[in-house]
């Protein structure tokens, strides 16, 4: 006879289940009497056989050798519950349940949460979580930066990981959604690290129109307070928001939205804008120069920055104008009113409305406590009645347009907290609020048509964000 090729042989479905039964009674008495060897190796067993056939006699393709290597492999299964489940598979004539291997002796350990609440500090914080005031003096100790992590807000979350002795390994915490700090247990000691997220910058057009405020006009278009704010002080030299805002004005902002994902995180600039004023629009652009430097002009290159504000309280209400033949009402008799009164709560801050050289910051008779400032050889301006001057305001400091001088009260003559402000031109009281007010120059001809092409292509872009919108609401 020639030689034959040699087939491994087969088994019936019955002999499959024996042998699964016996498979997962030979693991129960290994786990019950474990070997040295078994001990040590602690892996698991998983033993796969095909799914049943329609064919009966169809049976399992492993030549016997190769089934008595899987069952001889075969080990313990450390857990009772996946024993059982083992076996009533096994008798059942089903496929072994796939145990997974316990890795918990390397997985990493778990962190821990703990939220800030009302009166807590980091000590306190330390204690609920014993981790000990030697650990705590090691971690703030560590660096500056690391004294950060005692700077808590309530709701704040910090999160932390142990050791299986209790001691701190690492601990971080969320500060935004920018900004993640933390610390890590090395071999010098604990190093401080942090995480920044840079967030993903798009422009976002808004309109609104205002029916009682801008403020809420604003908040009702998408604005928040800070680019209302900045919209206001871009503005700010056309427009005094204390007085000429009416029903039926209007604006548009196009500004930077920070993103992380599809999660808003913050905004940046205001790019371009338009307010319309009682009929009359006024437009800004934001333009960063070859040097670094980023201003607001008109869109046609025109300065929008003059050398004084109207205005030095934000919408602050005006209780008395300039009036040279007012009554006085503490001394009860005509007194010239030589400027403006802005009626404001007390501690409301006061700006300087121009650059210059305070002249002098003290009591000033009726005016209480006064601060007055030169601008150049031409221009004076008073701010009275203040409840405390700015830091560092004194005789001599230099200011700036903008910064904050002192906030409003009501010393010397006053019936209640307003400030009272001057303007003065070669040594004459004007009123501020009719005064012309000296412009600043326009963009310098070395960059004017870098800045025209930036101008146009910002003011098209909400020309078209404009017109999405108003097609979007026509639908």
């Amino acid at each position: 006879m020639g030689s034959q090729d040699k087939k491994s042989p087969r088994y019936p479905k019955s002999h499959l289940v024996a042998a699964s039964g016996i498979a997962a009674t030979l693991s129960i008495i290994l786990l019950v009497v474990p070997t040295a060897d078994v001990e040590a190796k602690k892996t698991f067993v998983q033993l796969e056989l095909p799914a049943p056939e329609s064919n009966a006699d169809q049976s399992l393709s492993q030549s016997p050798e190769e089934l008595d290597a899987l069952v001889s492999e075969a080990v313990t299964i450390p857990k009772p519950m996946d024993i059982a489940r083992q076996a009533t598979a096994a008798a059942n004539g089903e496929p072994l349940v796939t145990v997974e291997q316990d890795t918990s002796a390397n997985a990493e350990p778990a962190w821990h949460e703990i939220t800030v609440s009302s009166g807590d500090t980091l000590s306190t914080l330390f204690d609920q979580a014993n981790l000990g005031a030697s650990t705590l003096h090691a971690v703030i100790n560590s660096s500056q930066d690391a004294q950060r992590f005692t700077r808590l807000k309530v709701g704040q979350v910090l999160e932390y990981q142990t050791d299986t002795e209790g001691q701190l390994i690492a601990m971080r915490s969320k500060l935004s959604d920018l900004e993640t700090i933390r610390i890590d247990r090395t071999a010098e000691g604990y190093s401080f690290s942090k995480q920044l997220i840079e967030p993903e910058t798009r422009e976002r057009y808004v309109q609104g129109t205002i029916n009682s405020s801008l403020f809420l006009a604003a908040q009702n278009a998408g604005l928040n307070h800070n680019l209302t704010m900045q919209m206001a002080n871009i503005f700010g030299y056309d427009v005094d928001f204390a007085r000429d805002i009416r029903q039926g004005d209007s604006f548009e902002v196009l500004f930077e939205e920070l993103h992380v994902g599809d999660k808003t995180v913050g905004t940046n600039n205001i790019l371009a804008a338009r307010f319309t004023n009682r009929g009359k629009t006024y437009t800004a652009v934001r333009y960063t120069d070859h040097n670094g430097y980023a201003s607001y002009y008109r869109a046609d290159g025109t300065s929008m920055r003059k050398a004084f504000i109207r205005t030095p309280v934000d919408f602050a209400r005006i209780s008395s104008r300039f009036n040279p033949g007012r009554l006085h009402p503490v001394l009860n008799r005509i007194r010239a009113h030589k400027g403006v009164d802005y009626a404001a709560a007390t501690g409301t801050p006061i700006k300087a409305t121009g650059d210059g050289r305070v002249v002098s910051a003290g009591r000033k008779g009726g005016y209480g406590n006064a601060v007055v400032i030169q601008h150049g050889r031409k221009y004076q301006t008073l701010y009275g009645h203040m409840s405390r001057f700015a830091s560092g305001i004194t005789a001599g400091t230099h200011v700036t347009q903008g910064q904050i001088i002192g906030y409003v009260g009501m010393t010397g003559l006053a019936t209640g907290p307003h400030l009272h402000y001057e303007f003065r031109v070669d040594g004459r009281h004007v009123d501020p609020l009719s005064v012309q007010l000296p412009a600043s120059d326009p963009i310098p001809n070395s960059e004017r048509t870098a800045f025209l092409a930036t101008s146009q292509q910002l003011m098209a872009s909400m020309d078209q964000s404009r017109a999405t919108q108003l097609a979007t609401l026509d639908q």
